[in-house]
């Protein structure tokens, strides 16, 4: 389902600023994987999710999803194929706009625009019925603003409009790092539960090392632009924090730093 070969991404080429994010990475999905991805600082993580959705070109390497090479295709090319969710709650809705508007948008994406009315009973109906699996009492309130919601319901409702059109990859981007602990859970939970029903390919990067064993079929951790340790099924199961920092010290030959990530 997405393919990454030899990618490779530096960031003020030339310059005293010059960066490099990416390094010869390589990576492979296959249809219904759900990958967590870790890693320090810098390691590459947003970097990666960027360049798999089109926000920069990369410098080398070939991009594919689903069997076609997107590596060329600008952002707005790509959007079909995938969903993402932000770390910031008020990104992925329109804060002036319903929750049935905002579902109504998101629900056709893609579509060629027509004049017929607004949104139809079936829809609202559909709409009600998908808002349900998010356990937040929002089916009721499709006439709401969404402004009027707190940030763990429209970060709820963010993941909900990225995946109403069942993409071929749904991208994580520490969707739940602005959110208290409590609100972060619930919605880890209803990304488990979307996930699992429509067998998404998912990628999701996380600051919780204890987030990334608890959810998903496979554990991958960067450094430095690239993947250092990769662990999947019941290795990965078996996992305890203690044990990647251990994997960290080991693959990059250096002792773990980041501060957020120890902490949490």
């Amino acid at each position: 389902m997405l393919k990454l070969e030899g990618i490779a991404k530096t960031f003020n080429a030339g310059t005293v600023n010059e960066k490099t994010a990416l390094n010869n990475l390589n990576l492979e999905l296959t249809e219904g994987d759900f990958v967590t991805v870790i890693g320090g600082n810098g390691a590459g993580k947003s970097t990666m999710l960027n360049a798999v959705a089109g926000v920069f070109p990369v410098d080398a390497g070939t991009i594919t999803i689903d069997g076609v090479d997107v590596t060329k295709l600008p952002e707005y090319k790509r959007a079909g194929y995938l969903g993402r969710v932000f770390q910031d709650p008020m990104t992925g809705t329109a804060a002036n706009m319903q929750i049935e508007e905002n579902l109504a948008l998101a629900s056709r994406r893609g579509s060629h625009r027509t004049l017929r009315r607004g949104i139809t009973q079936k829809e609202r109906e559909f709409y009600k019925e998908n808002l349900t699996i998010l356990g937040l009492g929002l089916e009721n309130r499709l006439t709401n603003k969404v402004g009027l919601l707190s940030g763990g319901q429209r970060q709820a409702l963010t993941l909900l409009m990225a995946t109403l059109k069942r993409p071929q990859l749904l991208l994580l981007d520490e969707h739940t790092a602005a959110l208290d602990p409590k609100t972060a859970a619930k919605v880890l939970e209803v990304t488990e539960r979307i996930v699992e029903r429509d067998r998404l390919t998912t990628l999701m990067i996380t600051h919780n090392m204890k987030d990334a064993i608890t959810h998903g079929n496979r554990l991958i951790m960067m450094h430095e632009g690239n993947i250092i340790y990769d662990v999947s099924g019941e290795e990965k199961s078996r996992l305890h924090v203690s044990d990647l920092l251990q994997k960290f010290e080991q693959a990059s030959g250096g002792e773990f730093a980041n501060d957020r990530m120890i902490l949490t």
